[in-house]
């Protein structure tokens, strides 16, 4: 089965130097924390002979973690034009350059000591992480078959969460987390880098993009044959010229255009809203409270670390598993079904911390919490967030759909990062309340907005949200057949 693996090959490239970058870069960055901030007071006190105050240290370390966000901000921004113009796969291998820069800056950062090298290492890393983010589930979606696409769009998540685990792993103080290698683990992200370079060059590009934004039929079933091998084209041939022919004279939508466009409201409207809850859930933030929670539970505090890891893989297992069960259960089961474990797990945890001192077996609850809570998000929320944008907008739309989603996960990711010590200080034990309310109205919207798009194409899925946007006027409209869809505005 040759077919199956160049596409198992071209899934496993894209993923390396991909969303894998993204998780990889968030957790390396947490076992060298205390280690960078000596290093900044050490450079200081060489460069004007007095030691900075442990506030502006602190400060100056908020700058060197949210660089990363601001990069990837930029990232998702300049990702729809690039995948436009240099398409799918050139994009995801031109974009490995910041990465290579970045592990340059960071990884010679103490010779020079500089440690604005540092900021600006992780500026780039975010860019990296921004463009790849996008264009990664987008080149995917568009590669795989109909029955698979849900499955191969979302080892996006998988190839985070496996990301995030190495970079808890490979953190550790027997490996390179110790106090003299830490240039060495920022730098460690150009090996995935060189990975994907190697590989993905050999591999077909996006057939859609081919055929649908560069009108190049021969590349597209050239590489249409490489990915599937000598099974039967002409039904996804069909569909694709179909949809050619329906967006026939339009160019690629820019952001803004989206917006302006009734015929994708509700397109527009369940992406905005699965963007934001994916950060605003409070996912990330559970990782925040991991350590402290199991110093709470009794665990050695060099055991720490260890248990970490078990958060992490946690999320890779469910990440996997959604991977699995994605194209038989479909979209909606699995978001509505996390979101709403989330909420009642939120509420169990907010209960726990409060009574983690009265009653002895609390801080075992709240760390099953910890545990229960990330693997909620893993089995729907995670994965399926990143799938929708490919399936519910139209080729020309899809890029500028993708801008609106990387922006708005980077800048909640940036918000939740920045207000969630201050949210911890003023509420305390009930930290928890905003992010319940996020998942309890996601659910509620999954439940009664969100459409189901298992195993339709892609015209398929824009014909449904068409009689949502236009629902007053397609009640005296019969659908006439195949014939009306050449002018499917979507």
């Amino acid at each position: 089965q040759l077919q199956s693996k160049i596409l198992i090959l071209t899934i496993c490239a894209a993923g390396i130097g991909g969303t894998f970058q993204y998780g990889y870069n968030i957790s390396i960055i947490n076992a060298p924390t205390s280690y960078i901030q000596t290093f900044m007071n050490e450079t200081w006190l060489e460069r004007k002979g007095v030691p900075l105050e442990s506030n502006v240290i602190l400060l100056l370390w908020s700058f060197t973690v949210s660089a990363y966000p601001l990069g990837g901000l930029i990232g998702a921004v300049v990702a729809g034009p690039m995948a436009i113009i240099l398409g799918r796969k050139m994009s995801l291998l031109l974009n490995n350059v910041f990465v290579i820069t970045a592990a340059v800056l960071s990884g010679f950062s103490r010779m020079a000591k500089s440690f604005e090298m540092i900021m600006l290492s992780r500026f780039f890393t975010g860019v990296n992480a921004g463009v790849s983010m996008n264009i990664q589930p987008m080149y995917l979606a568009e590669s795989a078959p109909k029955k698979l696409r849900g499955a191969v769009a979302l080892t996006s998540a998988s190839f985070t969460a496996l990301g995030l685990v190495l970079g808890q792993v490979v953190g550790l103080r027997e490996l390179l987390g110790g106090e003299e290698s830490w240039p060495f683990l920022l730098a460690s992200n150009v090996v995935p880098a060189l990975i994907q370079l190697t590989a993905l060059p050999w591999l077909p590009e996006s057939p859609r993009y081919l055929l649908i934004d560069r009108g190049d039929k021969e590349s597209c079933i050239s590489a249409l044959q490489k990915l599937r091998g000598n099974s039967d084209l002409s039904a996804e041939l069909e569909e694709m010229l179909a949809e050619q022919a329906a967006l026939k004279g339009q160019r690629a939508k820019n952001p803004w255009e989206l917006f302006q466009n009734p015929a994708l409201r509700w397109q527009l409207m369940s992406i905005v809203v699965l963007s934001s809850a994916m950060q605003l859930c409070g996912n990330d933030s559970m990782y925040f409270y991991a350590a402290y929670v199991f110093q709470e539970a009794g665990i050695p505090q060099d055991k720490i670390p260890y248990v970490v890891i078990g958060t992490g893989s946690c999320e890779l297992i469910t990440s996997v598993t959604c991977n699995m069960i994605i194209d038989y259960a479909g979209r909606r089961p699995l978001l509505l079904g996390g979101y709403s474990f989330m909420a009642g797990w939120a509420i169990v945890f907010m209960v726990a911390l409060s009574h983690q001192t009265q009653i002895s077996w609390m801080p075992y609850l709240s760390m099953a919490c910890i545990f229960a809570y990330i693997l909620s998000f893993g089995i729907g929320p995670a994965g399926v967030t990143g799938v929708l944008p490919t399936e519910v907008f139209d080729q020309m739309s899809r890029p500028a759909a993708y801008m609106i989603c990387g922006s708005l996960l980077w800048f909640n990711l940036f918000l939740v990062g920045t207000a969630f010590p201050f949210i911890v200080k003023s509420l305390a034990h009930f930290c928890y309340v905003p992010f319940l309310v996020v998942c309890v109205c996601t659910a509620l919207y999954v439940g009664f907005f969100l459409p189901e798009t298992k195993g339709k194409s892609f015209l398929e899925i824009s014909e449904e949200f068409k009689k949502r946007n236009f629902k007053a006027q397609t009640r005296a409209v019969f659908y006439k057949g195949p014939e009306e869809i050449k002018s499917t505005m979507l």
